[in-house]
């Protein structure tokens, strides 16, 4: 099965939105509708550093992942935090999840970012994929809800 990446556009809205929503259930989170109108987009206009790339097959949009392009402190070049990933679950298992992840690290170093990196719960079944394509560290993060 062919998996094309792609950027987002104003018309994936609909098929996105589906998508988030699972994602958001797969978490038990449940998000204002501001937040993920906003989210969206912020993913769509050229002034922002968040990105979203679309896992498409002939079924149709199947995946999505979300990055946030920044700066950091211990490199003098940019960094790229893949923040959300999501496969819808009857389409896991074909490499969508994998093409995802190389469509973003590519484009990570057209950008010329130092790195991409991301945090994940410690039972998520994805985790087979993530030790085969990055290299686990020891960072433990902290969270403040302000």
């Amino acid at each position: 099965m062919m998996i094309n990446i792609r950027h987002a556009q104003a018309q994936d809205y609909p098929a996105w939105l589906t998508l988030w929503q699972g994602y958001l259930g797969f978490y038990q989170n449940d998000l204002d509708e501001n937040v993920t109108s906003t989210t969206w987009r912020r993913a769509l206009s050229a002034d922002s550093n968040i990105l979203c790339r679309l896992a498409e097959t002939e079924r149709g949009i199947i995946g999505f992942a979300m990055c946030v392009l920044h700066e950091g402190t211990w490199s003098t070049q940019p960094l790229c935090y893949l923040e959300d990933l999501y496969v819808q679950q009857d389409a896991r298992g074909i490499g969508a999840g994998r093409a995802l992840i190389e469509a973003i690290c590519a484009e990570a170093r057209q950008k010329s970012c130092s790195s991409v990196y991301w945090v994940t719960r410690e039972n998520n079944p994805a985790r087979k994929l993530y030790d085969k394509l990055a290299t686990l560290d020891d960072f433990v993060r902290y969270n403040v809800k302000i």
